[in-house]
């Protein structure tokens, strides 16, 4: 790899924050918004407090879900590109080296570090330098405001994996950051 980023790797990276940031203010989940909030709740009870909290959870959980919901479109478009040419996969662990060397490899410029299964439809997949992290501060204080960061390359993969007609659940988990780890359930129908 080059030592500088391509130019249309630091546009995605733009994108993708920008799109965050569209997201949270269209639907009101932004830093002036919830301020609002927690200045209105100070000094109130404990109820109206809690229900400030409740508040911004659900709006949270609906961002979360948008940018989920355009991460899997765009993954049912760009998997149908990607495997034009390549043979039918014979069942669902090359599906998943499909995602971890060639998927992953167009989308972020690397493949994925590590790919751990318990060969009954639960794989997980780790990134140590996941790209779309990386201009997060490592501090544990932005921990608790990584998932947004990860919910639209949650829902690529789904959207990857449905067009591939595997049907799951795709999840991520961060311990430090820019480091993390996507699991993959498989739904057995």
């Amino acid at each position: 790899t080059l030592p500088f980023p391509m130019a249309d790797e630091v546009l995605f990276e733009f994108l993708h924050m920008e799109m965050i940031t569209y997201v949270y203010k269209s639907l009101g989940q932004d830093d002036q918004s919830r301020n609002n909030l927690s200045k209105e709740s100070y000094g109130t009870n404990t109820a109206a407090r809690d229900e400030n909290r409740v508040t911004l959870t659900l709006e949270h959980g609906k961002c979360i879900s948008v940018l989920e919901g355009m991460g899997f479109r765009v993954g049912q478009g760009l998997i149908e590109r990607y495997t034009k040419d390549t043979p039918s996969f014979k069942d669902d662990l090359d599906v998943m080296k499909f995602m971890c060397k060639d998927f992953w490899t167009h989308l972020f410029r690397k493949q994925i570090d590590n790919l751990r299964t318990n060969h009954q439809g639960t794989y997980v997949l780790q990134d140590n330098r996941f790209r779309l992290l990386t201009q997060i501060s490592g501090g544990k204080q932005y921990l608790e405001e990584a998932p947004k960061f990860l919910a639209y390359t949650c829902g690529l993969m789904r959207g990857a994996l449905s067009n591939l007609g595997v049907t799951c659940a795709v999840t991520a988990e961060i311990s430090v950051i820019p480091a993390c780890k996507f699991q993959v359930v498989i739904q057995r129908t």
